[in-house]
C-alpha cells in the first residue's frame, strides 16, 4: 500500500498551487495524508477528488469551512498499522514523550505545524512523522513531502523529496 503525507500547503498564500512532482504522487498512492494548514477549500476539494482515500485534518491557520469538514485528529487502521493525523504536537523537546503519552493506542503519527520534517520513534514505539512543506520551506533547505510504503504490517521504503526551487 503506496501513502502520500503531505502539510502546511498553505495556498494560495504560500504558492499558487502544488507542486508537480507531488500531483504526480497521487494516482500512485493508496492513502494520502494532509496533517492541515491548508488554507483554501479548493486544495481540499482537489485532494478530495483525485485521492483513493484522504485522511486530513484542519490546521491553525484553517478557517470555519475547513473546520466544518475536517477534523482535529482522524485516525485510520492501514494493514495493521494504527495512524493518527494531527496538526500541532506542541514544542521539538519532549515531543515523542508528549505524543505517545496522548496517542497511547497509534503505531505511527502523523503531524505539521513547524514545516520541518521529522523522523523519530518513542520509547513506546510510536512513529512520529511530520513531511514538512511542499509549498512553505521557512527556514528549510527544500520544500518537502513523505512517501512510504506500508508492507505485512509494516512501514517501509519511507522516502523525503526534495522540491527544486519554485520559479
Amino acid at each position: 500500500m503506496r501513502l502520500l503525507l503531505m502539510s502546511d500547503t498553505h495556498l494560495p498564500v504560500r504558492a499558487k498551487r502544488l507542486p508537480a512532482p507531488l500531483l504526480d504522487e497521487l494516482p500512485r498512492a493508496d492513502v494520502v495524508f494532509h496533517a492541515g494548514d491548508w488554507v483554501d477549500t479548493a486544495t481540499l476539494d482537489l485532494l478530495e477528488s483525485r485521492s483513493r482515500r484522504l485522511v486530513a485534518v484542519y490546521g491553525n491557520n484553517d478557517g470555519p469551512e475547513l473546520r466544518a469538514r475536517l477534523p482535529e485528529i482522524a485516525y485510520a487502521e492501514l494493514d495493521g498499522l494504527r495512524f493518527g493525523v494531527v496538526h500541532e504536537t506542541g514544542p521539538a523537546r519532549g515531543r515523542e514523550a508528549r505524543c505517545a503519552a496522548r496517542f497511547p493506542d497509534l503505531d505511527v503519527l502523523v503531524f505539521g505545524h513547524s514545516h520541518i520534517p521529522w523522523d523519530s520513534t518513542a520509547a513506546t514505539g510510536l512513529r512520529l512523522l511530520n513531511p514538512g512543506s511542499p509549498t512553505d520551506r521557512r527556514r528549510q533547505p527544500h520544500a518537502t513531502y513523505l512517501t512510504g510504503t506500508l508492507t505485512d504490517g509494516r512501514l517501509v521504503d519511507l522516502e523525503l523529496h526534495r522540491l527544486p526551487p519554485r520559479r
